[in-house]
């Protein structure tokens, strides 16, 4: 399995810009997909951008356009760089991990980082 420890979250202007880093350790190789999921209280957790190992991502409709997620495998790290940054962006922001491990499939998760968009 692997840790996740998500940074760089924070207070922002709507229309501004911010990036939510997450940190990957342990059996990094078994990893499938990584991804950044959100959160607001009261709400479902929902899914924001994954990418897989071959570089193939995924965005939630409501982020096309303003959000890119990217992957440095040198630093086993991923990112999310957040544009255009509205009020309803606001959410606690997790990391999110999928793969394959000695014991079948396996899911982890970071401890969140908290994004706050002011109108």
């Amino acid at each position: 399995q692997v840790q996740l420890v998500e940074s760089g979250g924070g207070l922002v202007q709507a229309g501004g810009s911010l990036r939510v880093s997450c940190a990957i350790s342990g059996s990094t190789y078994s990893i499938d997909v990584l991804g950044w999921y959100r959160q607001v209280p009261g709400k479902q957790r929902e899914l924001v951008a994954d990418i897989t190992t071959r570089g193939v991502t995924n965005y939630a409709d409501s982020v096309k356009g303003r959000f890119t997620i990217s992957r440095d495998n040198a630093k086993n790290a991923i990112y999310l760089e957040m544009n255009s940054l509205k009020p309803q962006d606001t959410a606690i922001y997790y990391c999110n991990a999928r793969g394959t491990g000695a014991l079948g499939q396996y899911e982890s998760w970071g401890q969140g980082t908290h994004v706050t968009v002011s109108s």
